[in-house]
């Protein structure tokens, strides 16, 4: 479907096989995103988020698959995980015992948060008073997903003059940045004490010091990696990799609380989302012509939903053991039934990072607590509704009420 949002023409791709078509026949033709005004002031630095296809940014890409977002580099970070995960088990447990609520969608962006930072950083970043990290992250990420008109009809763009936008907007960006620099600042100043104290400066890095050390070691040819390219790799990382994965986890309790069986079957065993791309060509697809310059737009939600995909009448229903012995996956390569991490070039480097995460949280949730809404509420009450945005959470916050299961407690 075609539309016209404002002065920039849109193409809206709902099915499987146009999916295709775009994200793997015609990749490269559709390797480019959109760039905005304002994402591109808070993204501060040049990442890959918004950055243009080309050498640089094929050579960035190449950096955080292999050197920040690998499997290896994922799985040594376990420890980190593990013990985030106890203290969130710990604090848990301390609500149980007093039979009081807790606010999952609250508690579980702490956590994520705080795991990106140790990741990341090295170190927690939460609202200390020095920094008040969370805070600005949480507008740093509704800014990303707010609405800007002067991006379709520019003669309006006096709006978020006066809506006060664009002064957050660069509120954010300024924050973010100085905080990076001062950040990068402080790494190079332990890195070089480290290395008059025991001759390496390489042990326990976070991913800044692995990016500083790329930066040092100067053994890309005809490569570079500057200060900005380290910013915007970091604030790349937190753009994905927070809201998104504790979202996940706050929609997945959500609907386990709203269907009782399907989480006594997870316990037994133990064990609306759309991405923009831009034609940097004229290209046919599915027999049109789409001129270049197009934004495409990839409606997941809808791909997701289509019966003829499931062969069955009841999409909407959560019946997760529908994936259970099903040629389809979510990672983008063969199949694009479900693309929560896109397909293509510009597919998600952090799937492994987010994959790892996610399960082990969930696992720890519904393995250690029997879970119930408070008042004595059932899952037909909870309010569904997802907040507008870049990411879509909950509207309302999710707060349930956790007891200790008999096999959990050792």
């Amino acid at each position: 479907m075609m539309l016209r949002l404002g002065n920039i023409p849109a193409l809206v791709v709902s099915s499987v096989d146009a999916a295709r078509e775009m994200m793997k026949t015609h990749d490269l033709i559709f390797s480019n995103k959109p760039i905005f005004g304002s994402d591109e002031k808070i993204l501060v630095g040049k990442g890959l988020a918004i950055g243009p296809y080309g050498e640089y940014w094929r050579q960035m890409r190449s950096i955080t698959v292999l050197q920040l977002l690998s499997n290896k580099r994922v799985q040594s970070f376990k420890a980190v995980r593990e013990e985030e995960i106890a203290l969130l088990i710990r604090k848990l447990k301390e609500y149980s015992s007093l039979s009081l609520s807790v606010d999952l969608t609250e508690i579980l962006a702490t956590l994520t948060n705080d795991v990106v930072c140790r990741v990341a950083f090295g170190r927690k970043y939460g609202d200390d008073g020095e920094y008040n990290f969370k805070e600005i992250l949480d507008q740093f990420m509704l800014l990303l997903g707010s609405f800007d008109i002067g991006n379709f009809i520019p003669g309006l763009g006096w709006v978020n003059h006066v809506n006060g936008v664009n002064s957050r907007v660069n509120r954010v960006a300024k924050w973010f940045d100085n905080f990076l620099d001062k950040l990068i600042d402080k790494h190079i100043e332990d890195r070089t004490r480290r290395r008059c104290r025991n001759g390496s400066g390489e042990k326990n890095m976070d991913f800044v010091d692995v990016l500083l050390q790329i930066q040092e070691d100067h053994n890309i040819p005809g490569f570079s990696l500057e200060r900005d390219g380290i910013k915007g790799t970091i604030s790349d990382i937190f753009a994905a990799g927070t809201d998104t994965t504790s979202t996940v986890l706050e929609w997945a309790m959500t609907e386990l609380l709203r269907h009782p069986r399907v989480m006594k079957k997870v316990q037994n065993e133990r064990g609306k989302a759309y991405w923009q791309w831009q034609i940097n060509q004229d290209v046919k697809i599915m027999g049109y012509d789409i001129p270049a310059g197009t934004v495409v737009l990839t409606n997941a939600w809808a791909i997701g939903r289509d019966p003829a995909i499931w062969g069955e009448p009841d999409p909407d229903e959560f019946r997760p053991e529908r994936f259970l012995n099903s040629p389809i996956d979510f990672k983008g390569n063969e199949y694009f039934q479900a693309i929560p991490f896109g397909a293509g070039r510009r597919s998600c480097p952090g799937l492994s990072f987010a994959m790892v995460m996610s399960e082990i949280v969930l696992a720890n949730l519904v393995y250690m607590f029997d879970w119930s809404l408070p008042s004595g509420a059932t899952g037909q009450d909870l309010d569904m509704t997802p907040s507008s945005g870049l990411i879509a959470h909950r509207k309302v916050h999710l707060k349930a009420v956790a007891s200790t299961r008999p096999a959990a407690l050792y």
